[in-house]
């Protein structure tokens, strides 16, 4: 049986449930690709070696909502879906199915057996799933067979771009929270049932306290929270009447909605309701505001509440909600103590996608070396960086102070300079008082896993300990200071050298 906690979230109570291998279920998700994944993989079957040593890098270009930072999330079942990425019998047979303009079968039979036979193999390496990460740098480097690192870049995007852009829209409305609990409530607005789960463990690993959503809640076990809807007042002949009978079925998990008809007489009728509560062993945990000034209404609800003997009942809102509002609110002294929110978090609200990008950064030639590979654009910001990256984070006083990528086969030496890849007038040095950590970490290696996963405790711990480290200027929401993050001066200068000959190969000279 659940329990209630103080912030009127049930928990199980023998603690967490183990995360299940996959948001979307147990069947074969090795079609959860797009197509041109698929016949560029057969093209590196016909054509080329499908077993070339490659090297592609997941980044994003942009920190989401306007922001100044970005917290890492879907780590963990991104490498699941990697490790239980098999083509079934049904797969197959539909692949078989499909033709080409003229006719023909679009994939030959024995590409198609070799898919049968497909073992994820590649090396992996991601930054721990709740690190703050910030534009341009990796969060993701896959390396290995091209024909299998080019397979996976469709389903890795789609799992690390939206867990990372929900977690860091939690992450950005708790802080504005400031500390009071955030109730993730949005499962009924949710972009479909894999999305409202992906969303869930998302906002929890940013910082919400529970869900609605009990399906999430068994999986991944996140606390769950709920009091009751409208359509229950509705359902009776007055709203007192119907406080009674919610208090008689949940009195030790009563949490009374008070804006059906009269929001300031529904507080005054849970404050009745509260009495009776009291006089036989409970306690009226708190109201929900759901419409309505909620300033206003809150720190009237407070007084009622207050004289009316029940000082420590939780005044819960819900309406709308994002980090913004939550601002304003309390900017304007309201007394809310916990805050519901759903729309704006599980849908990332005012950025419906993070932009994420996977780009293919280095070849190995049959000598051994590393050739590198870079990606021209009329755009600066959309000209890729080459080699084979890892980011090394800077920090001074457990603060960090920036983030360099580098080239692991040319990394830097003791005092390093990094240069912004957007404006390279813009430069900073590293002396060798800074700590330093490299933020790319292994996690599978031939395609099996490197040691324990974090798990979602974890992850959620390490996302409120590296949010607390960013200086509050980063961490504002209106013109956040701009994080520091650049290439090595080396990368940077070979950099610029694959760009100058890319467009003079292209300029018709």
């Amino acid at each position: 049986m659940p329990r209630s906690s103080s912030n009127g979230a049930a928990e199980a109570r023998d603690g967490p449930a183990p995360e299940p291998p996959s948001p979307a279920g147990s069947g074969s998700l090795a079609l959860l690709t797009d197509l041109y994944e698929l016949t560029m993989a057969y093209g590196y079957f016909q054509a080329a070696d499908p077993d070339r040593e490659a090297v592609f890098v997941l980044s994003f270009r942009d920190e989401p909502f306007d922001g100044g930072y970005a917290v890492a999330c879907g780590m963990a079942p991104a490498v699941e879906f990697l490790e239980r990425l098999r083509f079934q019998d049904d797969d197959l047979t539909y692949l078989a199915s499909l033709s080409t303009a003229a006719g023909g079968p679009l994939f030959s039979s024995d590409f198609l057996e070799h898919l049968r036979g497909f073992r994820f193999r590649c090396d992996v390496d991601m930054v721990e799933e709740g690190q703050t990460v910030f534009a341009h740098a990796p969060l993701v480097r896959v390396r290995g067979p091209i024909l299998q690192a080019q397979l996976v870049e469709t389903a890795l995007l789609n799992i690390v771009n939206f867990q990372t852009l929900i977690a860091t829209k939690a992450a950005r409305v708790t802080m504005a929270a400031g500390g009071q609990p955030v109730l993730e409530f949005g499962l009924r607005r949710a972009q479909g049932m894999d999305g409202a789960l992906s969303a869930s463990r998302a906002a929890y690993i940013g910082g919400c306290t529970a869900t609605s959503n009990v399906l999430a809640g068994k999986r991944f076990g996140i606390p769950v929270a709920g009091t009751h809807a409208h359509s229950w007042v509705m359902s009776f002949d007055d709203e007192m009447t119907s406080f009674e009978a919610f208090a008689e079925a949940m009195p030790g998990n009563c949490v009374l909605l008070v804006d059906t008809y009269d929001s300031l007489q529904g507080v005054r009728n849970a404050v009745a309701v509260g009495e009776r509560l009291r006089a036989r062993g409970h306690e009226l945990l708190g109201i929900r505001l759901d419409s309505g000034d909620l300033a206003y209404l809150s720190i009237e609800a407070r007084r009622i509440l207050d004289e009316g003997g029940f000082p420590d009942a939780t005044i819960y809102a819900s309406n709308e909600l994002d980090e913004r509002i939550i601002e304003s609110l309390k900017l304007q002294g309201a007394a809310i103590g916990a805050w519901g929110v759903g729309t704006r978090l599980v849908t990332g609200g005012d950025q419906s996608a993070l932009g994420g990008t996977y780009k293919l950064s280095a070849l190995r030639q049959e000598d051994g070396a590393w050739v590198q590979r870079i990606k021209l654009s009329e755009q600066t910001a959309k000209v890729s960086i080459p080699g084979v990256l890892q980011v090394r984070r800077f920090s001074r006083g457990g603060e960090p102070i920036g983030d360099m990528i580098y080239d692991e086969t040319d990394p830097p030496g003791e005092s390093p300079t990094m240069i912004d890849p957007l404006d390279p007038t813009r430069r900073k040095r590293f002396g060798p008082d800074c700590d330093t950590e490299n933020l790319l970490i292994p996690v599978m290696r031939g395609g099996e896993r490197v040691g324990d996963l974090p798990g979602i405790e974890e992850a959620r711990a390490t996302a409120r300990e590296r949010v607390d480290r960013l200086h509050p200027t980063v961490k504002r929401f209106v013109n956040p200071h701009r994080y520091p993050v650049g290439l090595e001066e080396k990368l940077s200068a070979h950099r610029t050298k694959l760009i100058l000959e890319g467009r003079q190969g292209t300029s018709g000279d």
